[in-house]
C-alpha cells in the first residue's frame, strides 16, 4: 500500500490572503488509486487547531452554552446569533489548558473534572482547523466571573443555562445549529454522562 505522503506531490502554493488568517491556493498532483496522476488545486484555510467543552451539571441536568453574534452565519440567512459551547483556539496552549481559560472567559466558571472526549477535523474540505472536544462539570460553587467573553477582542456572549433536554430539543427545532455544540450534547446524551 503506498502511504499518502507518496501519493502527493505539491506543485505550487500561494497565500492568498493573510490577513485574518491564511487562505492558500495550491497545487498538486494526487496518485489516484487507478495508478493516475491527476493535477488538482485546492484552497486552504488555516486558523489554528482549537478546542471546545460542554459544561454540564449531573444534579441539576443542566448544561451552560453561549449566545453570541457570528458574521459568517448572518451573511448565509442566518440571524447570526449562534448558541454555541464554550471554545476557542488553542493559540500555542495546550487544548485542555486552553479550554479551562475559554471556558471561564466565556461562562465565568472554572471547570471542574476536564474531560477530553474525542478531535475531529470540523469542515475538512477547506478548513485545516483539528477541533478537541472536551467536557467538564461545573456548580454554583464554580462561578467565579460574569462570563461573557473578552471585549477587547470583539466578543460579547450572553451565558445560558438550560436542561439538557431543552438544549436537546433546540437541535430539532433547529435552534442550535452549531456543529460542535450539537456533537458534544449528542456525545452527553448518547453517554449518559448525567446519569452517572
Amino acid at each position: 500500500m503506498v502511504s499518502t505522503q507518496d501519493r502527493v506531490r505539491i506543485i505550487e502554493s500561494k497565500v492568498l490572503s493573510d490577513d485574518w488568517y491564511v487562505l492558500k491556493k495550491t497545487t498538486f498532483d494526487f496518485l489516484r488509486r487507478n495508478g493516475q496522476w491527476q493535477r488538482q488545486s485546492r484552497e486552504t484555510y488555516d486558523r489554528g487547531d482549537g478546542a471546545t467543552i460542554l459544561l454540564f451539571n449531573r444534579q441539576h441536568q443542566t448544561v451552560v452554552l453561549t449566545r453570541q453574534f457570528r458574521f459568517p452565519v448572518f451573511v448565509n440567512g442566518h440571524d447570526g446569533m449562534l448558541i454555541e459551547a464554550a471554545a476557542g483556539l488553542l493559540d500555542n496552549a495546550s487544548p485542555e489548558d486552553r479550554i479551562r481559560a475559554e471556558a471561564e472567559e466565556e461562562t465565568g466558571y472554572f471547570v471542574q473534572n476536564v474531560q477530553k472526549v474525542f478531535a475531529a477535523y470540523m469542515s475538512p474540505g477547506s478548513v485545516t482547523e483539528k477541533l478537541h472536544f472536551f467536557i467538564g462539570e461545573y456548580d454554583a460553587r464554580s462561578k467565579v466571573a460574569a462570563g461573557g467573553g473578552i471585549e477587547e477582542e470583539g466578543e460579547d456572549l450572553e451565558v445560558l443555562e438550560m436542561s439538557l433536554s431543552e438544549a436537546l430539543n433546540s437541535i430539532n427545532q433547529g435552534v442550535i445549529v452549531d456543529a460542535k455544540t450539537i456533537m458534544l450534547l449528542q456525545y452527553v446524551a448518547l453517554n449518559g454522562t448525567l446519569e452517572k
